[in-house]
């Protein structure tokens, strides 16, 4: 049966409207998941900010006023090394959503030239082999070519996401050896 038949063309487009809304869907849950991160960051930081504050007007000697804010400077580090952590993890699994998504789509797209060129194949006239055969080789050709294209872009989108969560956890780790250090020079 050709993939031009009615029932198949509104099947295809019902499939890409089902797909459509299943990728809305991932973003969504997605952006609700980083509206969750971000109020229960703002919550905690206020009740930390709130106990840094009562506890600094309860302290009696400077030393100890330095060691607290040190102590909150390192601990502030690390819950921002941690919240980035979770950033990606959120966009991480989107992301991946969506991949899994764009290759589901190349291969029934794959799937459907396949038929198609199969189609015309059987119906060919007579003599056509010739003709046929070139098809079927272009048409192997191309989606080979397409294939490679989308490896290689997603190759590269994976090694986008690899560095920057390479520079991301350097930073981060930076960051909380600073404040170590300085932490360390201020108890001296």
């Amino acid at each position: 049966m050709s993939s031009l038949a009615p029932e198949n063309v509104i099947e295809s487009q019902k499939a890409g409207v089902d797909t459509t809304f299943g990728l809305a869907a991932q973003a969504v849950a997605g952006f609700e998941k980083l509206i969750d991160l971000n109020v229960r960051t703002v919550r905690t930081a206020l009740d930390d900010h709130q106990t840094l504050i009562a506890r600094s007007l309860s302290v009696r000697d400077p030393q100890e006023f330095f060691a607290l804010q040190n102590q909150y400077l390192q601990d502030s580090a690390q819950r921002v090394q941690a919240y980035w952590l979770s950033v990606y993890e959120i966009a991480s699994g989107v992301r991946g959503g969506y991949m899994e998504a764009a290759q589901d789509q190349i291969g029934k797209s794959q799937r459907n030239v396949q038929a198609f060129v199969e189609s015309l194949a059987s119906h060919a006239p007579a003599g056509s082999e010739a003709v046929v055969s070139a098809w079927k080789s272009a048409i192997d050709a191309a989606t080979e070519s397409a294939n490679s294209a989308y490896e290689a872009a997603r190759k590269a989108a994976q090694q986008v996401v690899e560095a920057a969560q390479n520079d991301a956890s350097i930073a981060s780790q930076t960051a909380v050896r600073v404040v170590s250090s300085k932490t360390a020079s201020v108890k001296k």
